[in-house]
């Protein structure tokens, strides 16, 4: 029997206090959402200001990053992203009813190699949701540090 890491609430709270402090500090308006590794959210704040469409696609993008596995971005990038036109994968935003999203935003929340989550921001530019998705990962980093886990830190996740 594999013992399993899972993410908890107070851990994803911390991710998004450090997104959300991220886009205030770079002066976008987002929304943040972490979920577990089956995808559903534990934490979804939309900061004031911020898009009405944010939280969805803020979740379909951590939805997609934890269930497959990958960042969101890497999905699209040329020339060999499996979603592009002509390539495995490419129709595949179409699945899931909508909610699996193929561009920048969502990153695999990833513990000692293990997949046990994911975070998604939307609300402003690629970089500046990558800024605010790394800086959430970071401070689950940082938090776990201490405790011996080794927290996936970059924009470039495939699992």
């Amino acid at each position: 029997m594999k013992k399993a890491i899972r993410l908890e609430l107070a851990e994803a709270r911390h991710m998004a206090r450090a997104a959300l402090q991220k886009a205030e500090q770079i002066g976008v308006k987002e929304t943040v959402c972490v979920v577990d590794e089956g995808g559903y959210p534990l934490v979804l704040e939309r900061m004031d200001g911020a898009r009405i469409t944010g939280p969805q696609i803020a979740w379909n993008k951590a939805f997609t990053a934890s269930g497959h596995k990958r960042s969101t971005h890497l999905f699209t990038r040329a020339p060999d992203g499996p979603a592009l036109p002509g390539n495995e994968a490419f129709g595949i935003q179409l699945s899931f009813e909508g909610r699996f999203a193929a561009f920048v935003g969502g990153y695999p929340i990833v513990v000692n190699g293990e997949v046990v989550g994911g975070i998604g921001l939307s609300g402003g530019n690629g970089e500046q949701d990558t800024h605010c998705g790394v800086a959430g990962l970071q401070a689950l980093a940082d938090l776990l540090q201490v405790q011996g886990y080794d927290v996936t830190v970059q924009a470039d996740i495939k699992k």
